[in-house]
């Protein structure tokens, strides 16, 4: 799919399949959203700009390379989108974090905000955009329009699972916003779940399934 990037390294689907096992212990599960978290931030990252420095070494003088300008802002939809954070902190430390809570009304399954919180130079930072189910997408369409409401120009979206509904959605109201996952599902439920999915990634998460 135009926009959409499925992230096939061995190791990321190695771990998405431990994670759709019904049994798996919410302290299993929560370590291997943390682990594919660090995965695909290491995908999503890779065209980042670089500039050219000059560094001592303990033996002589190497002209290296560092990450040029700002740092990225890692915007995690509260709940489950925590639990991608630690393992992308893990690799860029000196991100900064926005926190956006949202939550599916039952009846309509539309996003309800709740909380926002982001730095204020949005404008001048990459986003990523972090939640792992991209179901019907009114989350990741509410948020992404939070964000531009607030300056943010350079966003990307990464999850663990897409349908193709949300897929379609998410490209529809925001076609710019490129797309990372581990996987696309098959379709979703008359419920909103994707199947066959993993269940509710934030019960499973905090172990109140």
């Amino acid at each position: 799919m135009q926009g959409v990037t499925v992230v096939d390294h061995p190791l990321v689907q190695h771990k998405l399949t431990l994670m759709r096992e019904k049994e798996r212990s919410t302290k299993g599960f929560r370590q291997l959203l943390n682990e594919i978290g660090m995965l695909l931030c290491y995908e999503v990252t890779r065209d980042l700009p670089i500039e050219r420095i000059t560094i001592e070494t303990p033996l002589t003088t190497i002209e290296g390379a560092q990450i040029a300008g700002k740092k990225l802002v890692l915007a995690p939809i509260l709940r489950a989108g925590v639990g991608f954070l630690d393992g992308m902190l893990t690799l860029v430390p000196a991100a900064r974090v926005a926190h956006i809570g949202l939550y599916r009304d039952p009846e309509s399954l539309q996003a309800v905000e709740y909380y926002f919180k982001a730095p204020s130079d949005l404008a001048d930072r990459m986003v990523l955009v972090l939640d792992p189910m991209l179901a019907t997408a009114n989350s990741a369409v509410a948020a992404i329009d939070r964000l531009k409401e607030r300056g943010a120009k350079d966003l990307r979206f990464v999850c663990l699972l897409a349908a193709p509904e949300g897929i379609e959605k998410l490209r529809g109201a925001h076609p710019e916003v490129p797309i990372w996952t581990a996987a696309i599902d098959e379709r979703l439920n008359d419920h909103g779940y994707i199947l066959p999915g993993l269940g509710d990634a934030g019960d499973r998460m905090y172990g109140t399934r």
